[in-house]
């Protein structure tokens, strides 16, 4: 959709982009974030000829940008910035359609589609529709502004830190509105901030710079899990995974290699085996470590003749959760199963963990512990 092929940008002697080269895929929510100076803006503005390249390819839709009349590659593309933009002696209609009535689109089409808009970035027309931009809060003329964008239907819309001026609480309900939109219109949006948990909060993928390079391009969740180096963890935040409990994973919390037996094995033996690895219950797995159930020494107590098989005795109806589920599913499953264990296996149903209720604030306490330390 977009992408950018060994693109520089240097002014006078300022190089201000080296050689950036990416590719952002059509209906994707990219982030560029970085410290100030590093290029992120700059790289934004380029997409639509507000600042030209001065070296490298542009590609829209797999056409250069610099082949390609500035007007009509703008027309295709929504723009959304701090301050808003909005013209103050124009109402909200008229601020919507500005380029749409340029275009000499019909009146009647034109209002339909505003107040549509308005209805999606939640604005009741009736009551927004007629007023001026000095009678909306900051927020109000933000979702009038992202409307604007939406108004000529465009295939990119770019956003440079459209909400960085808002207060917390705003710009939390704006963040949430946009994702809640993006999932709805599924527009190519390249998004500029210096704000990493808002670039978390929106990104199909993030993109870091520093100095005009890109160090990391990935998703959300691999530059938590795995920052590219030293420079990536102290923009993130070190331990910054721990505030996005979605992206923490049942694999970095579980207890490896748990205890499990094969259900071949009798019960005196699982006793024996509880007695020494100091357990009271025992997982049951076959030799490819496929599990199979669970035996609890309170049931074997019960039965007296201690030569019987694990197997017959065994639960097989045993609730597990997967290696890649999150820490907030493991939670759900874990209270609404009213259980203090749960075994984590692969997608091949092996094997591959235990957490119990105990294990778990363990962790989470020891991370607790460490953030005191850093703070």
């Amino acid at each position: 959709m977009i992408e950018f092929k060994n693109v520089g940008k240097q002014f006078k002697d300022n190089v201000v982009l080296k050689g950036l080269t990416l590719e952002i895929k059509a209906g994707e929510l990219v982030v560029f974030i970085g410290p100030s100076g590093c290029g992120k803006t700059t790289s934004l503005k380029m997409i639509n000829r507000l600042i030209e390249p001065s070296s490298g390819t542009i590609l829209v839709n797999g056409k250069d940008i610099m082949k390609t009349d500035t007007i009509e590659l703008r027309r295709h593309m929504g723009y959304v910035i701090q301050q808003t933009g909005l013209f103050p002696h124009m109402t909200v209609r008229e601020n919507i359609q500005l380029i749409a009535g340029l275009e000499g689109k019909d009146h009647d089409q034109m209002d339909q589609r505003t107040e549509e808009l308005l209805q999606m970035v939640g604005l009741d027309p009736k009551q927004f529709i007629d007023r001026y931009p000095s009678e909306l809060s900051g927020g109000q003329q933000q979702r009038v502004g992202f409307a604007r964008a939406l108004m000529n239907d465009p295939d990119v819309i770019l956003m440079d830190e459209p909400f960085s001026a808002l207060d917390p609480v705003t710009r939390n309900d704006l963040q949430e509105e946009l994702f809640n939109l993006q999932e709805e219109v599924k527009k190519t949006i390249v998004f500029v901030t210096h704000d990493m948990d808002e670039a978390i909060k929106l990104a199909d993928r993030i993109c870091i710079m520093r100095d005009g390079e890109i160090v990391q391009f990935d998703t959300p969740e691999e530059i938590l899990r795995h920052p590219k180096d030293e420079y990536v963890e102290s923009f993130i935040g070190k331990n910054k995974i721990w505030s996005s409990p979605a992206f923490i994973k049942a694999e970095d919390i579980m207890i490896e290699d748990p205890v499990s037996i094969s259900g071949k094995r009798t019960l005196l033996q699982g006793i024996e085996i509880m007695r020494g690895r100091k357990v009271d219950s025992l997982l049951i797995t076959d030799r490819d470590r496929t599990l199979q159930g669970i035996v609890k020494l309170k049931n074997i107590q019960t039965v007296s003749d201690k030569s019987q098989r694990i197997e017959e005795l065994m639960e097989g109806e045993l609730v597990a959760v997967d290696e890649q589920d999150s820490l907030l599913d493991v939670l759900e499953v874990m209270n609404h199963e009213e259980t203090g264990y749960l075994p984590v296996t692969n997608k091949a149903g092996q094997l591959r963990g235990l957490i119990t209720r105990s294990s778990l604030l363990s962790v989470l306490s020891e991370q607790f512990i460490q953030e005191e330390e850093v703070q």
